[in-house]
């Protein structure tokens, strides 16, 4: 396996106290964002500005056989000849050796375009830094914010959240094909919604504490504050008319909205913006393993977004988020995670698990186990009059 250095982007860009020089502010983006309906059959036309003659394709067994006719015929019109490769599902270390050792070995590989969901995508990256190759993303889902960033979150082969890498380019091309975003189940439309509400409000805290810093050790821009806070105004407005457009497998003006802010909007104000505690606690679920196993990473992000704003004690902003969780079908209280029994000791490794997490420093709180725990349950009881109140019938047509 090729050996790569170990990138860590908070010695490049965090204070350097030696010179006396505070944290500088500092924006990451894609070098290109292409989204619209049918744009992957353009696939072939957007790789010579990278330009390549040689891609590796990491896709999933089902993504080939849905997507690999469109891709293949798209790039052998431009006479470029690709290298498909299995993703197998998880963006464990383990999967990304074993691709990154087989690719690798063909030594004619020019760039990596990772087809698929957040894990694909992520792996994609990973295996793209240890390569030296230029990354192209081509989400075939908008159910999270990976596709944008230079970093991979990084799971066990069980599933169980164990960090992130960094890298020091971000992807060289972003193409979304909102056709078929439109054909995929509304439930991972809805799970990016989940994650990218929080891109607004983790952006705001970081921006509002002078100490905290965005995932490059910097300081965030007014631009990062300014597209999260768009994100989330677009996420309001067409976030429940997306889901009936999707519901009906169609592509509309307010699907279109909504894609842009799942994943170019988020994705840069999440990176550039800084996370806090909504991710914290998110990452932190995956540490339950009924949890892991059955419920998305917006979803999880959803929960955590609720516990950030009991955190800061946000309360009307709390209930409001809450309300448009309940109105696309987010999960909104732990009972819709299946906890049912013995809650408090079921998030006591939550807890745990988030106190210990970097990010998590960002919040301008005092933190404890027990302020933590507190707020775990007073998101819990927002959420549960909120479903009351709102009825749940729109998270149960999800699951």
């Amino acid at each position: 396996m090729p050996i790569i250095d170990k990138y860590e982007p908070q010695t490049i860009f965090g204070e350097n106290e030696a010179a006396n020089i505070e944290a500088p502010r500092v924006l990451i983006a894609p070098n290109r964002y292409v989204q619209g309906q049918g744009v992957l059959v353009n696939l072939g036309r957007y790789l010579e500005v990278v330009p390549s003659n040689h891609p590796a394709i990491l896709i999933s067994e089902r993504g080939r056989k849905e997507l690999g006719e469109i891709i293949n015929e798209s790039l052998n019109a431009r006479g470029i000849t690709p290298t498909f490769e299995i993703f197998n599902g998880e963006c464990s270390l383990s999967e990304i050796e074993r691709i990154t050792n087989k690719l690798a070995a063909l030594g004619e590989i020019d760039s990596l375009v990772a087809v698929g969901g957040g894990k694909c995508v992520d792996a994609g990256k990973s295996v793209a830094y240890r390569l030296k190759l230029p990354s192209i993303i081509c989400p075939s889902l908008a159910s999270n914010d990976a596709p944008c960033s230079a970093l991979s979150v990084l799971y066990t082969e069980e599933g169980v959240s164990e960090g992130a890498e960094f890298f020091p380019w971000s992807p060289a091309l972003v193409i979304v094909d909102t056709g078929i975003v439109a054909k995929a189940p509304v439930r991972y439309l809805v799970s990016g919604m989940g994650d990218a509400m929080a891109t607004w409000y983790e952006a705001d805290t970081c921006f509002r504490n002078s100490k905290a810093r965005n995932t490059v050790g910097a300081r965030p821009t007014l631009a990062a504050r300014a597209i999260g806070e768009l994100c989330a105004n677009t996420l309001f407005e067409y976030g429940v008319s997306s889901v009936e457009s999707v519901s009906r497998s169609i592509n509309d003006e307010a699907l279109e909205r909504v894609v842009e802010a799942n994943t170019l909007l988020s994705g840069i104000g999440f990176e550039s913006g800084g996370l806090a505690g909504a991710h914290a606690v998110a990452q932190s679920y995956t540490v339950i393993p009924q949890i892991q196993a059955n419920y998305l990473h917006g979803e999880m992000v959803a929960m955590g977004l609720l516990v950030q704003l009991s955190l800061e004690e946000r309360q009307l902003e709390c209930e409001k988020v809450a309300t448009f969780f309940s109105q696309v079908g987010l999960p909104v209280n732990l009972l819709q995670l299946g906890l049912e029994v013995e809650i408090e000791q079921a998030l006591d490794g939550v807890v745990r698990a988030a106190l210990d997490s970097s990010i998590i420093g960002n919040e301008p709180v005092e933190l404890n186990h027990s302020i933590l725990m507190d707020a775990c349950l007073y998101a819990h009881n927002i959420g549960l009059k909120i479903a009351k109140d709102q009825g749940d019938t729109a998270f149960k047509n999800l699951h």
